[in-house]
């Protein structure tokens, strides 16, 4: 996905909510021993940004901050932290304080991880506070995130899904709460059709309450792996299952997640959402904000029945969705995907990850953190090709942890979707075992893979990569494998596009170089 555009359109996806995820310690962790992990710190590189030519970013900050203005006090830059870098320097003060409601939290589908202590389960999640913002100016502020048309414009069922989106996005994050959790057994998580909602069993214990040990950030995060007691809880070392909890904030209407007790060895799937689980059409700015901002989600093709046939038929599979989107953000996520596809755990990006870089990088950090925090398991990766980071993310991670990725499925969306302009760059495949990717245009080219056993390529598919940027207009790839044209100089092949771009209407202008 194109870096640029991805910062506007997945920052405002949904209702807020905040996610509990497994994440390790930097240097990574031996396989034998698991530890609990630390709270995140950024680390890695910055990919390089994509710019479009319609300035809608600056548009949106300079509409923000008129319509804040009339609030009369000052709110924090992370109350809008769903654009980041873009809010930044929002007033905050006693005026907005003195209108807000009570406190609430929001955690998400989170695991938990095994170690030589027992079984540790991680908190994440927000405290908030919600400002008494009226409907006028409610409306205000959910328009300036729509493109030819407004809320009221908008049907009534997508109006008020526009404003509670936005009620969402502008709340006060509250420091220094102490947060209490009850923890029961789940009986069920998720749809698709398979009993119980995935892969996973209820436990015969696991009942206690869980003190947070630290108070909220300054954004209002709490964010740490906790032991929990076994309390009737199958021992991680003797069961293959993964065991489901109900998770309860205490004091919360909202605060519940299920949260996924996952053992050291066994089968992962890592799983993007937008235009991969549902239609977003990230790639064109108009529809990807209706889509994410107003409309109702709608599954991509046929991918709730492939992951329903791989719930069933693959056993203790475990499935865990990563999404860039802000955690506060992302409750539309959470409950779209209970309702389409198998009940599973969740990896969000962190309020303090806020700014355009480390949007850039927060994919490739997840990713890093699941990988050494379950260092015996193999990983199913699964995304599109919208996704520059995924490019990049997806095929480090299997030179990084070798051994540990079994298969990698990427959608090409610029081959089924023509809106979708962005070129995207396949190079970092070029060294990797071609039996263990699968560049795929509809979903049933995944039907019928044994991958369990590792089986990733449908041979009835071309792959046709040629280790470069691909998917440029007038049928230009860059690199030198598969069949490509104009296999020329980077700098020739760039100008070439930027131009095309113009003459053929493209929505974006990326910088490759």
């Amino acid at each position: 996905m194109a870096p640029a555009l991805s910062t506007l359109l997945l920052t405002f996806n949904i209702l807020a909510a905040a996610s509990v995820v497994a994440e390790s310690k930097p240097d990574g962790l031996a396989p034998e021993h698991p530890h609990i992990t630390p709270s995140p710190t950024l680390q890695g590189g910055v990919t390089r940004t994509v710019k479009h030519r319609r300035g809608i970013l600056d548009d949106i900050k300079g509409n923000v901050n008129s319509v804040l203005s009339d609030l009369g006090s000052n709110v924090p830059s992370y109350v809008a932290s769903g654009v980041p870098n873009f809010f930044q320097g929002f007033p905050d003060g006693d005026g907005v304080r003195q209108s807000l409601g009570l406190d609430d939290s929001q955690i998400s589908a989170s695991y938990g991880n095994w170690t030589d202590q027992g079984w540790n389960l991680r908190f994440r999640g927000n405290v908030y506070k919600q400002p008494n913002i009226d409907q006028e100016k409610l409306d205000d502020l959910a328009n300036i995130f729509l493109i030819d048309t407004s809320v009221e414009e908008l049907p009534p069922d997508q109006a008020a899904q526009a404003r509670n989106l936005t009620a969402s996005i502008f709340v006060l994050q509250q420091d220094d709460a102490n947060v209490t959790f009850s923890l029961q057994p789940a009986p069920t998580a998720g749809a698709s059709g398979e009993q119980g909602g995935g892969g996973a069993v209820t436990p015969n214990g696991g009942s206690q309450e869980i003190d947070f040990p630290n108070p909220t950030t300054a954004q209002g995060d709490f964010d740490d792996f906790v032991q929990i007691q076994s309390n009737g809880l199958a021992a991680g070392n003797s069961t293959s299952d993964i065991q489901r909890l109900n998770v309860y904030a205490q004091g919360s209407n909202i605060g519940n997640s299920t949260s996924y007790l996952v053992p050291p060895t066994g089968l992962s799937i890592i799983s993007d959402i937008d235009d991969i689980l549902r239609i977003t059409k990230i790639y064109q700015p108009k529809e990807g904000l209706l889509n994410s901002f107003a409309r109702p989600f709608v599954q991509w093709m046929n991918m709730p029945d492939i992951y329903a046939n791989w719930s069933r038929s693959i056993p203790d599979f475990h499935f865990h969705y990563l999404t860039t989107t802000p955690e506060q953000v992302t409750r539309n996520y959470m409950d779209f995907i209970y309702k389409t596809y198998p009940g599973g755990s969740f990896d969000t990006r962190p309020l303090n990850f806020s700014d355009v870089e480390a949007t850039l990088s927060i994919r490739k950090y997840l990713l890093v953190k699941i990988f050494e925090t379950f260092p015996e398991r193999k990983f199913i990766l699964v995304a599109d090709t919208s996704n520059s980071d995924v490019m990049k993310a997806y095929p480090q991670m299997a030179t990084k942890f070798p051994g540990q990725v079994r298969c990698i499925f990427l959608r090409n969306t610029s081959a089924t979707d023509p809106g979708d302009r962005f070129p995207y760059d396949t190079s970092g495949f070029k060294d990797l075992d071609k039996n263990s990717y699968m560049f795929f245009k509809v979903a049933d080219d995944l039907t019928n893979l044994d991958i369990q056993n590792g089986q990733c390529l449908n041979a009835s598919v071309p792959q046709n990569l040629t280790f470069g940027y691909q998917g440029l207009p007038f049928g230009i790839n860059l690199g030198g494998g598969g069949d490509s044209e104009g296999a020329g100089s980077r700098a020739s092949i760039v100008n070439l596009w930027l131009v095309g771009s113009l003459v053929v209407g493209g929505a974006v202008i990326a910088a490759l170089l």
